[in-house]
């Protein structure tokens, strides 16, 4: 059975019709530095469960740097009297926060749970009989599939907000390093975005690399080392069934899916020499994209498959390249100083990630696909690894710092403007993060 689709979510027709005359509560994200939006978000009533939905919720929204979850010590309601009374528009405006989050919990009878949210205008409710409910949507799942059901809701509400798709239903898969530098293990492991929910996938007997999810996010391929040199592997989520890519002669890795799924791109090193290579998955033939006597690596492709950006030394150091998906010649993209590596087309297809090292120190930048507009947003003693949020506005990325014992390794996001910067909480060491796309 389906990991991701076994939640059994029923979505329930909207609890009221959007009102377009609240659409004035947004958030500009293309400001910058804009202020974040002051929200309400109360306890949903009924349910015990409602209140871990709230919080959860709560999280996601202020995580995401755009929202300002007010105190609930200032609410004016309670849950309870929400639900009995509705929402009184009037009393709460003095609290200029514009939107206002309810909801409750309460039993489907079938062993179930249905979770109803609404969002309110606040502003436009103080002042209008009609009140001021911008959406309202009601979910039946399982009560286990509470946490989901609140990314969902928050990615709703973002959307609702923002005008653009949220990124908090969704998974990252990554490598968790445990143990001393000349012994580390290396496993790979999944989590809920927010570092929740985090299992192992592998039990550690081989050292794993570069994650990458399929647009489903139902398998990840991978490259791990088994019998001294490395390969590329394809993992079901569901089954927990590894495969080999290919039973090659010749080192395979830096692998990464194709935007409908049915490819994989990676590099193969041959008589010294590291080119790029596909595989189609249903025939598992596989094609020669670039023939020079360089090191060739790190493919991504573009949104629309019609392009793959890589890394490459043919031009004496590190640079970034684009050529066609079908191979052919490529054309240099990174011109500034410095080296630059692991680049990583946005779901939005306007921007390239990349790792870029100048100076003994390690950035994270972005550029557009022809090589203009290129920005540093972070830096430290290392940073590696960039992946994109499915909507293209946040990075998740690893950074190592030096200690007394040893180097350790942990997870950050940061939106794409450079702000907001923040860790994600992991178990153990943590590196190689892929950010999967919205769930299904």
């Amino acid at each position: 059975m389906n990991l991701f689709r076994s939640l059994a979510f029923a979505v329930v027709a909207l609890l009221a019709a959007a009102a377009p005359a609240h659409a004035e509560v947004r958030v500009d994200v293309n400001r910058g530095r804009a202020a974040p939006l002051p929200i309400a978000i109360t306890n949903f009533a009924g349910d015990p469960a409602g209140a871990d939905i709230a919080r959860v919720i709560t999280n996601d929204l202020a995580g995401s740097g755009l929202f300002k979850p007010l105190d609930p010590a200032s609410f004016i309601q309670t849950p309870e009297q929400i639900q009995q009374k509705g929402v009184e528009y009037a009393a709460w405006k003095p609290l200029n926060v514009p939107a206002l989050v309810t909801g409750q919990v309460v039993p489907s009878g079938d062993g179930r749970i249905r979770v109803e949210f609404r969002l309110h205008d606040v502003f436009a409710g103080a002042s209008s009989a009609s009140g001021g409910q911008i959406i309202g949507t009601a979910f039946t799942t399982a009560p286990q599939n509470w946490r989901r059901t609140a990314h969902i809701i928050a990615d709703t509400i973002y959307k609702q907000l923002t005008g653009e798709s949220g990124y908090f239903d969704t998974r990252v898969v990554y490598v968790a390093e445990s143990g001393p530098g000349e012994r580390r293990i290396k496993r790979l492991a999944i989590m809920d975005y927010d570092g929740e929910n985090a299992r192992y996938l592998t039990d550690g007997s081989q050292l794993v690399l570069t994650p990458r999810f399929s647009p489903t996010a139902a398998e990840v391929t991978y490259m791990a080392f088994g019998n001294g040199k490395p390969r590329v592997f394809l993992f079901n989520v569901d089954t927990q069934k590894r495969e080999l890519l290919a039973d090659l002669p010749q080192m395979t890795f830096s692998p990464r899916f194709s935007p409908d799924g049915n490819s994989v791109v990676f590099s193969m090193s041959e008589n010294g020499q590291t080119d790029i290579y596909v595989m189609d998955l249903r025939s598992r033939q596989i094609r020669q994209l670039t023939q020079t006597p360089s090191i060739d690596t790190s493919p991504s492709y573009s949104p629309d498959g019609s392009k793959i950006v890589f890394e490459s030394d043919r031009g004496g150091t590190q640079q970034l390249y684009v050529m066609s998906a079908t191979g052919g010649p490529a054309n240099r993209i990174s011109f500034g100083d410095g080296r630059y590596a692991g680049p990583v087309w946005s779901p939005r297809g306007d921007l390239i990630a990349f790792t870029k090292q100048q100076g003994g120190q390690f950035f994270i930048g972005v550029m557009k696909p022809d090589g203009s507009g290129e920005r540093l947003i972070t830096q430290a003693f290392h940073v590696e690894g960039p992946t994109w949020a499915p909507n293209g506005r946040v990075l998740m990325y690893f950074k190592e710092r030096p200690g007394p014992r040893g180097k350790t390794a942990r997870l950050y996001t940061i939106d794409v403007t450079g702000q907001n910067e923040r860790e994600v909480l992991t178990q153990s060491d943590a590196s190689d993060p892929a950010w999967s796309g919205l769930l299904p």
